[in-house]
């Protein structure tokens, strides 16, 4: 009976079916029921070809297309190939420590139903930098093609940041097409403070020294950095130390807006209430460097006019993950389609084409 169900719905008409189940569960169990289901080979594949002008190449990699799937959703490898059969360009693992961690104490993630979003108060749950490396190495064994980057992070109890971030670089880097060093979740005590220019530095030198030949090294910001700050961020990244930003992170703020009354639950806001406010510092980013710095836009993307929106203000690659929560992961798909079509309507031959025109 599940056979022919399946032979009969697509995968958004399968979600839907399944979401009201799901979003009875607690949002953790959902998710854990969701990763079940992907490495059982139960959410399918997307065989149709990306446009053409969907294509592009960032940070030396050549990207089927710009969709990529955001840190968070699979904080431990399990799911590279199944999310890549979906239809995503590219897939960000972790955010993996060194040392297994189980993170907050739970209820820690809280569905925003009536704004599209979620707050999380995770806390880097993760089963370590073994277990990572373990499974990222059979991946790259099976030699299947794929943008794989990878999202570091740091134990809470560890006094020493660099450390831990150079031992992930060490460890995790010859398995990844770039390395993400994540300073600016906000369920770490202390860790955004890692974004002011001499921490950072520290952290970028002691990657350096431990791993030489790192790939391609990104740092994810906070939308909430002062103007200072993110001129700061920038002034690191334009000297050479970082190849890319990825803006940007959750939330500690709350929009007016909100109407969920979860909306005062502690941790980091994520999805559409986000879009403004990481799509603005994401343009300022941009205006910050004058185009010459690889930014991946993050926060709020819903459709393909989202997406287009960040590429106009400077990013060459978008991420999304909180709207797989409400829209299933026909999701993907349909922002790859309206963005094509977006991208034909105004002339551009390809996503670089459009990369910043907004800021012409």
């Amino acid at each position: 009976m599940w056979a022919k169900l399946r032979r009969k719905t697509t995968r958004m008409d399968s979600f839907r079916l399944a979401r009201p189940l799901l979003h009875r569960l607690q949002p953790e169990t959902a998710h854990d029921l969701t990763l079940w289901a992907l490495k059982a080979g139960l959410a399918g594949r997307d065989a149709r070809k990306d446009d053409p002008r969907l294509a592009t190449s960032v940070l030396g990699l050549k990207v089927p297309n710009p969709l990529g799937l955001a840190a968070g959703f699979d904080k431990n490898a399990e799911v590279i190939g199944p999310m890549l059969d979906l239809g995503f360009g590219f897939v960000e693992v972790g955010s993996v420590t060194p040392l297994p961690q189980l993170g907050n104490p739970r209820p820690r993630i809280f569905r925003l139903p009536e704004d599209r979003g979620v707050i999380n108060r995770l806390g880097f749950n993760n089963q370590g930098l073994v277990a990572a490396a373990d499974r990222l190495r059979i991946w790259r064994e099976t030699g299947r093609p794929g943008i794989l980057g990878v999202n570091l992070g740091k134990n809470k109890a560890q006094e020493d940041a660099a450390a831990d971030y150079a031992e992930g670089a060490r460890r995790l880097g010859p398995y990844a097409d770039y390395l993400t060093i994540n300073v600016s979740s906000p369920n770490t005590p202390g860790l955004r403070a890692l974004q002011q220019r001499e921490e950072l530095e520290a952290i970028l030198a002691a990657i350096r020294e431990a791993a030489p030949g790192h790939p391609p090294l990104l740092l994810k910001i906070a939308p909430d950095l002062s103007p200072e700050d993110l001129e700061a961020v920038c002034e690191v990244a334009l000297a050479g130390k970082l190849d890319g930003l990825i803006a940007g992170n959750t939330t500690i703020s709350r929009p007016e807006t909100l109407r969920s009354p979860l909306k005062g639950e502690a941790g980091g806001l994520s999805g559409r209430p986000l879009f403004d406010l990481s799509t603005e510092v994401l343009r300022q980013a941009y205006r910050l460097t004058g185009g010459r710095l690889t930014l991946i836009g993050t926060g709020g993307i819903t459709s393909g006019a989202d997406a287009y929106a960040k590429i106009r203000a400077g990013a060459s690659l978008v991420q999304l993950y909180s709207a797989l929560v409400y829209e299933g992961p026909g999701l993907i798909r349909r922002i790859k389609d309206e963005l094509a079509a977006l991208l034909e309507r105004d002339g551009f031959a390809s996503v670089a084409e459009a990369v910043g025109t907004e800021n012409a």
